[in-house]
């Protein structure tokens, strides 16, 4: 089996989370969702988990981050074009997210930001490394 990454997210409202990561391109997988957690496919090897907040706190001991004053961890994922790129992030948008910052090309790298409903940030670029500067 293949390494597989889980990424847990607090949620306010667990419905409208799981509708706006379906908008940009999610899949929910209903045996690991329930009425406190969502599990979110992005790939084979990438998953979302939607925490209520009571359900995330079970898991740890500090304080829950306040997204709305603090990023707390940047999540970014690789496209497989600069449209699928722009289509995450345009869908990320139409759905209530926000732009934290500007796109940026950095000429073999594009990449655009969006943060959920819950401050949550990604980044979402397309890299292509045969335009990668030589030394």
């Amino acid at each position: 089996m293949k390494s597989q990454i889980f990424i847990n997210l607090p949620v306010k409202n667990l419905a409208k989370a799981m509708e706006f990561y379906t908008q940009i391109g999610f899949k929910n997988n209903p045996q690991f969702t329930d009425d406190t957690a969502a599990c979110m496919v992005f790939s084979e090897e990438i998953f979302v988990m939607l925490l209520t907040h009571d359900r995330f706190k079970g898991f740890i001991v500090k304080d829950l981050a306040d997204t709305s004053k603090v990023t707390a961890v940047i999540n970014s994922l690789s496209m497989e074009s600069v449209a699928k790129m722009n289509e995450t992030a345009d869908n990320a948008l139409n759905a209530g997210g926000t732009q934290p910052t500007e796109p940026k090309d950095y000429g073999f790298m594009q990449q655009r930001s969006f943060e959920d409903l819950d401050g949550n940030f990604w980044e979402v670029f397309y890299m292509d490394m045969s335009q990668f500067p030589q030394q």
